[in-house]
């Protein structure tokens, strides 16, 4: 490709509101434009790295026997109201009626209709196992896209589909799904670690997601360094203390004025934050499909929920919302608090009945003794307060938040907290919508058996900004060769246009890629454009060099240049990108995926 006819331009500049080297980065080299917010064109070169990003899933899916299928991107509502979703999913879901009126929706991931083809297709164990896949866009109305294509509305997936007769089988097609991603990230030159995490909107049994550990993540992950030991920290655990045990004391209201924080309650009274009990008040919107009868829900569908702590912790709204079953949770007013008759900083569950209250207590509030808790009095609190005898809850659970130096739930080492973006994983379903659509298959004996399924999905576009911030400097990005929009950048300059034209020629007929720089500007513009644009071999051709010997050779991730003589320059550039392409490391064979229910992953 001539630089010439390139459909796109460099820009000297980003807009003030590109916030991430990523997106700095591909707007000034020319790989992407914004249309609005969350929604990107993917200009030409960015177009050629994103074919070789899916064109390694491909491989790398086909390789453990995968089949690939395209499915649609409008799908009928009543698919995702026979599992649920359609009422689960809030406005992120984008929906719209057809010219005869019948609800549709943007497709946000494929489970349903995977389900609906298999209800079509699978009719005996015979033909189980079964792997598909496609890519396929996706449409998420995201309330707050960022970062670039790190966070967007409209997207690109990789997504595949396991279909077992049985839960091993399903172990072994997450397991080989597991090493496949660890495959595909290392073969575009990003590191991932595996992480355990919450199955979230898509259901199921155990989840695990591949994480990119960089400052601009937004998700959080406890580490640890000892056991490998890694989780979201939405799903993350850790060795809880053991209190000593004390007899119960007599419940005392004391005066707190101007206490309504922790922090405050406990230098007032001299004791450990570890000593007091601290409320959290959520409003939960309650899954429409599955409500427990605790969860009866008032008015406008949601449910006071009443969470209670230790003092010196914090609650984990996703455990929190898993417990209760809620949909989604938002902090509750002041007006919401006392219309339960609890006090907004003064606040526990004694004396306050259920409905419309839902009390949920951490698990370790049973065991620690004599905690201060609020009176329900505005500058009152009491002390001696214990779960069982003053207050009882509807659940009972692990509900707070990992921090870092919490002891490992395996090796009670110090876990330590990291950001990462999510660029990859993996679900077992398990039979969540295999019942919900009736996809069943005849065993060996005749009967129906529900068909196990298992989801599986990487973002290309998200990978290609990730691989954009991990290969980078100061002058611009630096592709793998795996995944780089050429293998060669030929600039030519004034004096040597017959032998740069014939060197294009020569390495176009080698089967090479070539971005041709054949623009009639100065030398410090080309060059600079081979920087941004990180093309991985830059190739120079001008008076100097054709006086040096021949052509100029220079990597884009090294200082050093060496120059070629033009008829072994075809081989020279060939022995580079076989150089290059050893050094992008094959990754190490990561540890099978834990299925066992109550491990993560290790790296």
């Amino acid at each position: 490709m001539r630089m010439s006819r390139l459909f796109s331009q460099t820009w000297r500049d980003a807009p003030g509101d590109a916030e991430v080297v990523s997106h700095r980065l591909l707007l000034r080299g020319g790989f992407i434009r914004q249309l609005g917010a969350g929604i990107f064109s993917y200009l030409p070169l960015a177009r050629r790295t994103l074919t070789k990003i899916e064109n390694i899933m491909r491989a790398e899916i086909n390789a453990i026997g995968g089949q690939e299928v395209t499915m649609p991107v409008i799908h009928p509502a009543d698919l995702w109201q026979q599992t649920g979703r359609w009422y689960q999913i809030g406005s992120e879901m984008g929906r719209f009626k057809d010219k005869s009126g019948h609800d549709m929706a943007l497709a946000m991931t494929h489970e349903e209709v995977v389900a609906d083809l298999a209800r079509g297709e699978i009719r005996s164990y015979r033909q189980l196992p079964a792997l598909i896949y496609h890519i396929q866009t996706k449409w998420r109305d995201d309330p707050r896209p960022r970062a670039g294509l790190i966070r967007v509305r409209e997207f690109t997936m990789l997504d595949s589909y396991s279909l077992d007769a049985d839960w091993a089988g399903l172990d072994r097609q997450y397991h080989d799904h597991y090493r496949a991603y660890f495959n595909i990230f290392g073969r575009c030159g990003l590191p991932v670690i595996a992480v355990r995490s919450d199955v979230g909107m898509m259901g199921g049994k155990l989840a695990h997601e591949f994480m990119y550990l960089t400052s601009i993540g937004e998700d959080t992950l406890a580490l640890c360094d000892a056991c490998g030991y890694t989780a979201n920290r939405q799903v993350a655990t850790f060795r809880k203390p053991t209190p000593a045990a004390e007899a119960p004391q007599p419940i005392e209201k004391i005066p707190t004025p101007h206490t309504a924080t922790i922090a405050d309650l406990a230098v007032l009274l001299g004791v450990p934050e570890s000593r007091t009990a601290k409320a959290v008040f959520m409003m939960a919107a309650v899954q429409e499909d599955a409500r427990p009868s605790s969860l009866e829900t008032g008015s406008g569908g949601e449910r006071f929920v009443f969470a209670v702590v230790r003092g010196d912790m914090e609650v984990n709204e996703t455990k929190l919302a898993n417990a209760v079953r809620a949909r989604t949770l938002r902090p509750a007013t002041d007006a919401e608090i006392r219309a339960v008759g609890a006090e907004p900083g003064y606040a526990s569950p004694i004396g306050l009945a259920a409905p419309p209250l839902l009390v949920v207590v951490d698990d370790l509030i049973p065991i620690s003794p004599n905690l201060v808790a609020g009176a329900n009095e505005e500058g009152y609190h009491l002390r001696n307060v214990n779960y069982g005898r003053d207050y009882a809850a509807a659940l009972v659970c692990d509900i707070v938040a990992a921090r870092d130096g919490d002891p490992c739930p395996n090796c009670s080492g110090p876990l330590r907290t990291a950001r990462g973006v999510e660029v990859g994983n993996i679900f077992q379903l398990g039979t969540r919508y295999s019942d919900a659509v009736g996809v069943t298959y005849l065993d060996r004996t005749g009967q129906h058996q529900p068909v196990i399924m298992g989801s599986y999905g990487i973002g290309s576009g998200r990978l290609l900004a990730c691989i954009a911030e991990e290969h980078h400097d100061d002058k611009g990005l630096i592709w793998p060769i795996t995944v780089a929009p050429y293998s060669v950048y030929l600039v030519m300059l004034p004096g040597a246009e017959v032998e740069a034209e014939a060197l294009y020629g020569a390495l176009s007929a080698a089967g090479e890629e070539v971005l041709f720089d054949d623009r009639e500007e100065t030398a410090g513009v080309k060059f600079n454009d081979a920087d941004l644009i990180g093309i991985p071999i830059r190739l120079t051709l001008g008076k100097r060099s054709l006086r040096e010997g021949g052509v100029e050779i220079k990597r884009r991730d090294r200082a050093e240049k060496t120059i070629a003589a033009l008829d072994q320059a075809v081989a020279a550039v060939q022995r580079e990108i076989a150089a290059l392409g050893e050094e992008l490391a094959a990754p190490t064979a990561p540890p099978a995926a834990d299925t066992s229910g109550d491990r993560t992953a290790a790296r």
